[in-house]
């Protein structure tokens, strides 16, 4: 079985879109037109994978603590400039890239939130 797609909340689509814009732009994921309310990403040869959304129930979108999404990117370049896009667009840090633990040499990671506090970490591995 494998994640057919995740979704994001937020309070207002349109305004978030600059934030995973910058965020997914720079693992090489496009987003598609937003339609009926949602916006999806994915990569550029592939199938749209994270949905933002407002949520379902018409509450306001929160984090759920102790969840995190991981997005691989293909380099450590991507990891550093996933992580810069997101402070600059108005997250942020959980952690500073580099390697996970410090002294390993496989993990490569970053961590962030985006302006309504989910958590997300962009890696890479060698």
């Amino acid at each position: 079985m494998t994640i057919g797609y995740v979704t994001l909340g937020a309070d207002d689509v349109e305004k978030a879109l600059p934030f995973f814009d910058a965020v997914f732009g720079a693992i090489g994921y496009s987003r598609g037109e937003p339609e009926g309310g949602w916006a999806f990403y994915g990569p550029k040869d592939g199938a749209p994978c994270v949905g933002v959304c407002r949520p379902h129930d018409g509450q306001a979108p929160r984090a759920g603590n102790g969840i995190m999404i991981a997005f691989k990117a293909g380099a450590q370049d991507q990891v550093r400039a996933a992580h810069a896009a997101a402070l600059a667009a108005g997250g942020s840090d959980e952690g500073a890239p580099g390697y996970r633990p410090p002294e390993g040499t496989e993990f490569y990671g970053a961590y962030f939130r985006d302006p309504v506090g989910n958590k997300f970490c962009v890696y890479a591995t060698s």
